[in-house]
């Protein structure tokens, strides 16, 4: 690991200004950021500790919904009853995402901003344009099992590991941002992740020194909410793919629904095509299927993950036909 300066961050004030120091990166649970810095793909020569910041909060908000601190545990998210009842998604996704002891120091800030788990951007003898921007992408041409189908390109194929942004991209939550100043600004989840491009390596909107303050989740939305995740073992592992749903139903009829996918692209997932399928049609598996096709229709496989395309659209359907059948 590469010397670096450190300094705890006594505000927020504080903090955005501590960022103007070049080569200066936040850190607050560290665990991903740590573990980058140790193979020095990460090469920050000063750390500012935001841990201590008053973030660690979950608020209620007037109209229903939640204001979720950027410090906030995914453990304490995860358990907290308000999120257990009326977001059972996020609670679902949170609950299987890394190891316990994980959840109980990574942020939820953190979550959103950790980088791919490509094991070709964690080698560095290996090209890859998301750490070394314009040197070609190896999981092209490599083993890439775990790589993306959708909204990749020719410059990077990584995938998102997030489970937690996968549940808050169909709860449509908006993150909450502060640049040096005190400027605010909120962004959509839809909106903070990048695709690939030509840019992989520019992964958000973050401006330069901008922190993630919170998120707000809106009141729940109508519906069932399941989050399935396929993965190679029962725990610790990141999805092949994911799917977050929320289904209502009347009288058998799809009167509303949200789909979401994880493991499939550069950012969480959100089909409007299978979400257009779904809405006013029979909650049969005619329907899911039909929804599911959609969903896939401009996937890519390169491969050795070419099978995830049909692992996406039984995995769609079988979080569908559970959602529906209690909603």
């Amino acid at each position: 690991m590469r010397p670096f300066t450190y300094e705890r961050a006594t505000d927020l004030g504080a903090a955005v200004a501590a960022m103007s120091n070049p080569g200066a990166k936040f850190i607050s649970g560290g665990t991903n950021l740590l573990d980058l810095m140790k193979l020095e793909i990460e090469r920050p020569t000063h750390l500012v500790d935001i841990s201590r910041l008053p973030l660690n909060s979950i608020e209620a908000l007037p109209d229903g919904g939640l204001r979720i601190g950027a410090q906030v545990s995914n453990s304490d998210l995860a358990a907290d009853p308000r999120v257990r009842v009326r977001y059972p998604v996020l609670s679902q996704a949170l609950a299987a995402g890394a190891s316990g002891q994980l959840r109980n120091k990574a942020s939820t800030g953190g979550n959103l901003l950790q980088r791919t788990r490509c094991p070709y951007f964690y080698d560095t003898a290996a090209e890859c344009n998301k750490r070394d921007p314009g040197s070609g992408c190896a999981a092209i041409g490599g083993y890439n099992r775990m790589h993306a189908i959708l909204g990749a390109s020719d410059a990077c194929i990584a995938t998102h590991p997030s489970d937690m942004a996968v549940a808050m991209d169909v709860l449509d939550v908006q993150i909450e941002l502060l640049a040096a100043g005190k400027a605010t600004r909120r962004v959509p989840i839809g909106d903070f992740h990048r695709l690939p491009g030509d840019t992989p390596h520019v992964e958000t909107v973050l401006q330069p020194g901008e922190m993630i303050t919170s998120v707000i989740l809106p009141p729940p939305p109508p519906g069932r909410q399941v989050y399935r995740k396929v993965r190679d073992r029962a725990s610790y592992a990141f999805a092949l793919v994911s799917v977050a749903a929320i289904v209502s139903t009347e009288d058998g009829t799809i009167t509303s629904a949200r789909v979401g996918f994880g493991g499939v692209a550069h950012k969480p997932w959100r089909s409007i095509d299978a979400e257009a399928i779904l809405n006013s049609r029979p909650a049969t598996m005619a329907t899911y299927w039909a929804a599911a096709e959609a969903a896939m229709e401009y996937a890519v496989g390169r491969g050795h993950n070419n099978f995830k395309i049909e692992l996406a659209k039984r995995t769609l359907c079988r979080a569908l036909a559970q959602a529906a059948q209690a909603s």
